[in-house]
C-alpha cells in the first residue's frame, strides 16, 4: 500500500525536510529519513512502511503497561518497523533499529481481527517500536474507526502540529520518559528532552487518559536531581499521574 507522507516541505529542486519530528530530517530525492519510514521520491515524501507491521497480539491492556484504563480488558497491539530515536538501551532494536520481516495489515483488515478478539472493548494499542514514525497509517486508521479506542505506547517525539492534529482521536497514551537531562536524551537516545516534555504537557491539556514509564539505568539517568526534577514535573502536571519505573537489565553477549 502506497500513502503520500504528511508534514513535511520542499526545499530547492527536488530537497525535501520532513518536518514530522524534531530532527528535521533533510532529504534528497532517493533518501530515507532516520526513522527509516519515509523517503524522498521525485520530490515527494511517501511514507514506505504504511500499513507494514512486524507482528500483531492479544495483550492485556496492563502489559501496555496501562494500569489504570479499562483494566482487565484485552487490546490488540501492533508496531512499525522503525523508530525516530536511537536509544542505546533499547530492548526492541531488532524491529526498531533493524531491518526485519514485516507484514502487510491494511486499515480494513485491521478493523475486521479488532473486532474478531476484542469484542468486549474494540481498542488497539500501537506499540513495540515507534508508532509516531506511523502517523498516517495510525491517522487513517482512526479516522475511518472512531468507534475502537486508539492507545499510543510512545516515546513522545513529535512536533507540536501533527501532535495536535492526531490527539483528538486518541483515548490513551504511555509515553516513555527517558530521563530529565539533556545531556541523557542527545548522548543516549539521539533527541532532545524539552519536545518530549512539552508533548506530555499538550497530552494532559487535551485530557488524553495519560500514564508515564521510566526505565531506571543505574549511573544515566538515576541521579537524585534527576528524580526530584521528574517527581516535581509529574506533580506540577497532575498528582495523580501514574509512572510507571522499570529496572534495567544488562545483557551479557
Amino acid at each position: 500500500m502506497k500513502r503520500k507522507a504528511m508534514y513535511y516541505r520542499n526545499e530547492e529542486d527536488t530537497t525535501l525536510v520532513c518536518e514530522l519530528c524534531p530532527k528535521y530530517c533533510v532529504l534528497t530525492d532517493g533518501a530515507l529519513g532516520g526513522c527509516r519510514a519515509r523517503k524522498n521520491l521525485g520530490g515527494i515524501l511517501m511514507a514506505t512502511n504504511y500499513a507494514l507491521a512486524t507482528g500483531l497480539s492479544l495483550d492485556r491492556i496492563e502489559k501496555k503497561p496501562l494500569y489504570h484504563y479499562y483494566p482487565g480488558s484485552r487490546i490488540l497491539s501492533l508496531g512499525p518497523n522503525s523508530c525516530n530515536l536511537q536509544c542505546s538501551f533499547c530492548q526492541n532494536y531488532q524491529i526498531s533499529q533493524m531491518h526485519a520481516a514485516t507484514q502487510e495489515i491494511s486499515p480494513e483488515f485491521l478493523r475486521d481481527v479488532i473486532a474478531q478478539h476484542c469484542a468486549e472493548a474494540l481498542q488497539v494499542a500501537f506499540t513495540y517500536t515507534e508508532p509516531l514514525t506511523w502517523y498516517e497509517y495510525i491517522l487513517d486508521f482512526a479516522r475511518e474507526n472512531p468507534e475502537v479506542r486508539i492507545v499510543l505506547v510512545t516515546n513522545g517525539y513529535i512536533n507540536p502540529r501533527p501532535l495536535a492534529e492526531l490527539l483528538p482521536h486518541v483515548s490513551a497514551m504511555n509515553i516513555d520518559l527517558k530521563a530529565m537531562s539533556e545531556s541523557f536524551y542527545a548522548s543516549e537516545c539521539r533527541g532532545h528532552l524539552e519536545p518530549v516534555l512539552e508533548n506530555i504537557r499538550a497530552c494532559v491539556a487535551a485530557g488524553v487518559h495519560l500514564e508515564l514509564t521510566f526505565l531506571l539505568i543505574p549511573g544515566l539517568n538515576d541521579a537524585p536531581s534527576e528524580l526530584m526534577a521528574m517527581r516535581d514535573f509529574i506533580a506540577e502536571l497532575n498528582p495523580e499521574l501514574p509512572l510507571h519505573v522499570s529496572a534495567y537489565h544488562r545483557i551479557i553477549r
